[in-house]
């Protein structure tokens, strides 16, 4: 029953192993460079989805998984007594800003698509390979 309640209480970490899995077969194993670019974007979505589960910080700073260090903007003091939980908001800035990025990066890649298509007429890696060569 034990490993069944640590699994259960640890769902956001098994979560990002499994899209961080996908994101990376996606990438690796098809021809596609759509699929390559839609495997990449589940992959940064996985470590998106890391830096989340890293930010909450408890009262038993020994046993969680989270940030062991660093305080709340706020801190309400009754909620601590309970035992409520705060979240560290550090890793939410970082993910903020790393949503922007790959925003970016995966408009800058999807119109690289565009002008390869149009170019090669194929988006598949090793008919552009052949071609090139």
């Amino acid at each position: 029953m034990d490993v069944i309640e640590l699994f259960l209480e640890r769902y956001n970490y098994w979560s990002f192993v499994v899209l961080m899995l996908i994101g990376l077969y996606g990438a690796i194993v098809y021809n596609n460079l759509v699929k390559k670019i839609i495997g990449l974007s589940i992959f940064q979505t996985a470590i998106f989805l890391l830096f989340i589960s890293m930010a909450d910080v408890g009262r038993d700073i020994e046993n969680t998984l989270g940030l062991k260090s660093g305080t709340a903007p706020i801190v309400w003091e009754k909620g601590i007594e309970h035992g409520y939980m705060y979240v560290n908001p550090v890793p939410h800035v970082l993910v903020l800003t790393g949503i922007v990025v790959s925003a970016a990066t995966l408009a800058l890649a999807l119109a690289l698509m565009i002008r390869i298509y149009r170019e090669f007429g194929t988006l598949d890696e090793e008919e552009l390979r052949e071609m090139i060569e």
